[in-house]
């Protein structure tokens, strides 16, 4: 498994920018955009395993891994 399985990755419609926003909360701040919501999470995918080589890169210690953790419903909860 690569270590950027480990993090939840997030693709939902945005209202205001009419597009598609990926993110990866725990991970990173921003993410990407699009029309296309494969391409997003496709695009997504691969931010995620460069920041994760980044981390490695200057020797810093991953965050906390959010993958695992059940957010779906975790969410459900919250909405």
């Amino acid at each position: 498994m690569k270590e950027s399985a480990r993090y939840a990755k997030i693709v939902e419609w945005s209202e205001e920018d009419g597009c598609y926003v990926g993110s990866c909360p725990g991970l990173m701040f921003g993410g990407c955009h699009g029309n296309d919501e494969k391409a997003v999470f496709d695009e997504l995918c691969q931010i995620v395993e460069e920041v994760v080589e980044l981390y490695k890169q200057d020797n810093k210690p991953l965050p906390k891994v959010t993958s695992g953790k059940d957010l779906v419903n975790l969410l459900q909860d919250v909405a």
